[in-house]
């Protein structure tokens, strides 16, 4: 009867660390409710190079959205990215959206960097000054071959 004690209290604990993994991995990816709703907006890049829906949107280093589309506009050849804020979070219209990279070896993400008028993106608004991003091969092969602008 001991043994058997030992297996029910160590299942026990089993489940009880399990469930704690998927409380936390839930509020990780923020499907735990968290109640909040959301706006959507887009911006047009040149290169959205890195870039897939789930990608973070960022505002001071804070996630604050989601890349909810992605798709080529074959009339301007420039990539139309839609993304989602959550509620609370006020872009002023002047605002800039560049893709930026987390480091040499990280993942890319949606950048906002707010501009300063009192007036702000609405719902559905495009977002027009954007930055896309950069590849870093292209400035690693300019650096080794020595282009330079003059």
């Amino acid at each position: 009867m001991s043994n058997n004690r030992i297996e029910i209290v160590t299942g026990a604990l089993v489940l009880l660390i399990a469930a704690a993994f998927l409380a936390y991995g839930s509020r990780v990816v923020d499907l735990g409710g968290s109640g909040g709703g959301s706006y959507p907006l887009s911006a047009s890049f040149r290169s959205a190079e890195g870039v897939s829906t789930g990608t973070d949107v960022r505002l001071a280093g804070v996630r604050v959205g989601t890349v909810t589309g992605l798709e080529l506009d074959p009339a301007t050849f420039r990539a139309n990215v839609g993304f989602t804020l959550r509620e609370g979070v006020e872009i002023p219209d002047d605002s800039q959206v560049a893709i930026s990279s987390e480091g040499l070896l990280g993942g890319n993400y949606v950048e906002i960097l707010p501009g300063g008028s009192p007036f702000n993106y609405a719902a559905g608004d495009e977002i027009l000054d954007t930055q896309g991003s950069v590849s870093l091969i292209s400035l690693l092969l300019q650096f080794v071959a020595g282009d330079s602008e003059e």
